[in-house]
């Protein structure tokens, strides 16, 4: 088989000649082909790829007996530009188009349909309770602790404490910006003995109490509002599954000052 070292071409057509199969026929520069044109029937293998054609195209790293070392270490390809991969549905993974053995990083935002087993997955996950489960911290190795989050009509926050010596029970500062003051609610637990604790008024910013007789209040709070800086929960509404919801974007206008818990 004879070699040549260097060769200059417009067009290169690798395949039989009869009958000659060049996909590239359609690709013109006006009336004439494209200078640096290759088009390949294929099977092609590029660099250290393994002896058995996994695709059309097979690429690898570069050869032991190359001097070339690639700016990223182990990179075989490299692409600067979009890419566009239309899947035919007839591999052996199908109906997947892109099958990846090992991980992926991305620096940007991943976007897709929602289909296949990850759907199903979120589909189940919808459904049940949000939980979290880790190694137990007491017993250690061998058993698990899983606890599930509370669930309710609305977006709800909390905010909880005790309060001694005092009535006045000070809200975080950015509550102001993030609740409803219409949808706070506050329970109290009297420590000690019974206090005959009322709530006197309420904003966003304070809770004032009122006791009645000498004993000075000492008390555990639980406080409880409806954010206001994302739009309210449609509770309910007509849909096949929870891609049908109404507001996916959370900001739909028309949902912006729906209070689910209105307390006054």
């Amino acid at each position: 088989m004879a070699g040549i070292r260097d060769l200059h071409s417009g067009k290169i057509y690798i395949g039989p000649e009869m009958p000659k199969v060049d996909q590239s026929k359609e690709t013109l520069d006006g009336d004439s082909e494209f200078d640096g044109t290759l088009a390949a029937v294929g099977p092609v293998f590029l660099g250290e790829h393994s002896n058995i054609a996994m695709g059309h195209v097979n690429i690898g790293t570069g050869l032991d007996i190359q001097k070339f070392k690639p700016g990223i270490k182990g990179c075989a390809l490299s692409v600067e530009g979009d890419v566009d991969i239309i899947g035919s549905g007839n591999g052996d993974n199908s109906p997947n188009a892109v099958r990846i053995d090992g991980d992926l990083y991305v620096t940007g935002a991943i976007d897709g349909g929602n289909k296949g087993r990850l759907a199903s997955r979120f589909g189940t996950a919808d459904s049940l309770g949000k939980v979290f489960d880790r190694v137990h911290p007491s017993k250690g190795e061998g058993h698990r602790l899983a606890y599930a989050c509370i669930e309710g009509p609305e977006v709800g926050v909390y905010y909880r404490g005790r309060l001694k010596n005092s009535n006045v029970i000070e809200l975080p500062t950015y509550w102001k910006d993030l609740v409803h003051a219409d949808s706070i609610s506050v329970q109290l637990q009297p420590i000690g003995a019974h206090q005959d604790i009322i709530i006197k008024r309420w904003d966003d910013e304070q809770v004032h109490l009122q006791s009645r007789g000498p004993i000075p209040i000492d008390c555990f709070y639980h406080v409880y509002a409806e954010r206001k800086d994302v739009n309210a929960l449609i509770v309910e509404y007509e849909g096949k599954d929870w891609d049908d919801y109404p507001d996916k974007d959370n900001h739909d206008p028309k949902y912006a000052e729906v209070i689910n818990t209105r307390t006054r």
